[in-house]
Order: structure tokens, then C-alpha cells, then sequence
């Protein structure tokens, strides 16, 4: 009788933690040695994710319970699951780092004045977003966990409680959107295939045309469906394709021109601007804390 080989699960390192009134903050590593289908409940605080080292390829995620079996929307860099929910993440196999906070919920909706709404078009714009203040504060929160200094939990207090207003603010946009004029699901779609097939970024007179749509229609749309700008869009795919590069040993020079800078330089800057740090010390930092993760037998 053949032996049976039981599948490998997902292991889950804590490298870091810091806690403070309102807010707890790791940073996780996640060895996930087989494509995934994982549900994440989350209790009475805001789960709030931002991916350090690229995600595994096609990672999605889904409200099964509000959405049905089958609709699952692309992750971002930055997710948040509100209280109460249970968020299924579909993904391919692979090794990552993230930065994983909690935030109470009263502190949301105390600064906010209200509880959020968290009805289909919220659940979908918490998948992805695109905030810049919203990353910022991710980043200096990432670099007070990892290297704690004077008055640690203070500071982490202080910075939990502008990310539940950032939060609030996001809530409240995607609340105030237009009930019309956002892009169809089949223009997203095409965008995506566009930015997914080059590195390049694409003028925005192409996506227009490919959309069948002017520019002013295209970037009002896209921001309505987004709530971001296109360009600011394009940018953080880049800089995700970018991220994954680097892991894979691509040397900063390759990467810069095959994503159209003008020199290495260039790249730097931007990586840097969207990334909290410089392409070489992401990936010593990255490489450094993904080579400790421990393998899983199978």
C-alpha cells in the first residue's frame, strides 16, 4: 500500500513586535510551499496588511460570504479586513514578509465620529489600497518594530492613531465616490493585462484608446474605481515588479532600464520614494530575513 504524503502547510514567523494602547504591530514571514485558498477571520480590530517583499503571483482575495464562491479581486501591497469579516485569499506558493497591524475599531470610528460602512464597494476598496499617507505611515511603523528607539511604544501610539484617521479618511473617499462614471470591469481587467505584460509604463493616451475611451474619461474613471490616480497606480506596479526582481538577483542596472528609467539613478530615487528604501537595501534586508525562514519538510 502506498505511503501517503501529506501536503505541506504555510508556516508563520514573527521577526518583530511592538505593541502600544490601540495599536499591536508585527512583522511576519510566511512560507507558503503550495498555492493557497485560506480564510482570515478577523475579530473586533482592523487588520491592516502591507506586503514587505513581493506576494506570491495572482493573489486574490475574496468576502464568500457576502460575494458568493467565486468572485475574487486582486491584492494589493496594502489590505485591510474590517472588523468582523472573514477575507479568503487565494495565491501561488512562495516566501514573503509583511507588516501585519491590528488597529482597535473604537479608535477608528472615535476619531471618525461613526462607524464605517462596510458594504461591497468599501470590502472592494480595502483590498487595494493605494493611499500614499496610508503607506508612509506603514513604513515608519515597519521601521519602528524592526528597530525600536526612544520611547517606542509613544511613538507607535501616536503613529496608530494617524493611521485610524488615514483609514477613516479612505473609508469616507470611498463613500463620497460618485455612484457613477467608474470604469467597467472589463476596462480594469484590460489595464491590468497591459501593465501586467510590460514593465514600461504605458502612455496614457494607449490605455485611452485600448479602453475605447478619451484621457479625461479614462483618469476620472479610474480614479472613481480606485481611488487613486492611474499614474500613481502605474507607479506601484512597477515598483511591485521591481520588488520582485531584485529577489530574484536582477542586478538595480537591468531593472532600470528594462523599466524605461534613464539610468540607475533614476530608479533608485523612485524605488526609494515608493518604497521607503534603496533597491540594494531592500534586498539585504529582504534576502537576509527570507534565507532565515526554515524550511518545511514535506
Amino acid at each position: 500500500m502506498p505511503a501517503s504524503t501529506a501536503t505541506p502547510l504555510p508556516t508563520m514567523i514573527v521577526d518583530a513586535a511592538l505593541s502600544a494602547p490601540g495599536i499591536h504591530a508585527e512583522i511576519v514571514r510566511f512560507d507558503i510551499p503550495e498555492p493557497t485558498d485560506t480564510r482570515h477571520a478577523v475579530g473586533q480590530g482592523y487588520h491592516v496588511n502591507m506586503c514587505l517583499t513581493p506576494r506570491p503571483l495572482q493573489s486574490r482575495g475574496g468576502y464568500r460570504e457576502r460575494w458568493g464562491p467565486h468572485r475574487f479581486e486582486r491584492l494589493g501591497d496594502v489590505f485591510a479586513i474590517p472588523p468582523g469579516e472573514s477575507l479568503y485569499i487565494r495565491g501561488g506558493s512562495g516566501r514573503q514578509a509583511s507588516l501585519v497591524c491590528t488597529i482597535d475599531a473604537a479608535l477608528v470610528h472615535e476619531l471618525l465620529g461613526r462607524d464605517l460602512p462596510w458594504d461591497d464597494s468599501h470590502l472592494a476598496a480595502a483590498l487595494d489600497i493605494g493611499s500614499a499617507q496610508v503607506r508612509a505611515l506603514l513604513f515608519r511603523i515597519t521601521a519602528e518594530v524592526r528597530h525600536p528607539g526612544l520611547a517606542s511604544r509613544r511613538m507607535l501610539e501616536l503613529l496608530g492613531g494617524e493611521l485610524a484617521i488615514e483609514l477613516g479618511r479612505y473609508g469616507l473617499e470611498v463613500s463620497e465616490r460618485p455612484m457613477t462614471g467608474g470604469l467597467s470591469g472589463w476596462r480594469l481587467r484590460v489595464i491590468e493585462e497591459r501593465l501586467a505584460g510590460d514593465l514600461n509604463a504605458p502612455p496614457l493616451k494607449e490605455l485611452a484608446d485600448l479602453c475605447g475611451l478619451s484621457v479625461r474619461q479614462l483618469t476620472r474613471g479610474f480614479r472613481v474605481s480606485r481611488a487613486c490616480s492611474i499614474g500613481d497606480y502605474i507607479e506601484q506596479r512597477r515598483m511591485e515588479a521591481a520588488k520582485r526582481l531584485l529577489m530574484e538577483g536582477e542586478s538595480v542596472k537591468t531593472i532600470a532600464f528594462s523599466m524605461g528609467f534613464a539610468s540607475p539613478s533614476s530608479f533608485t530615487f523612485a524605488f526609494r520614494r515608493a518604497v521607503g528604501a534603496s533597491p540594494s537595501t531592500f534586498r539585504q534586508r529582504q534576502g537576509r530575513a527570507l534565507a532565515a525562514m526554515p524550511s518545511v519538510a514535506a
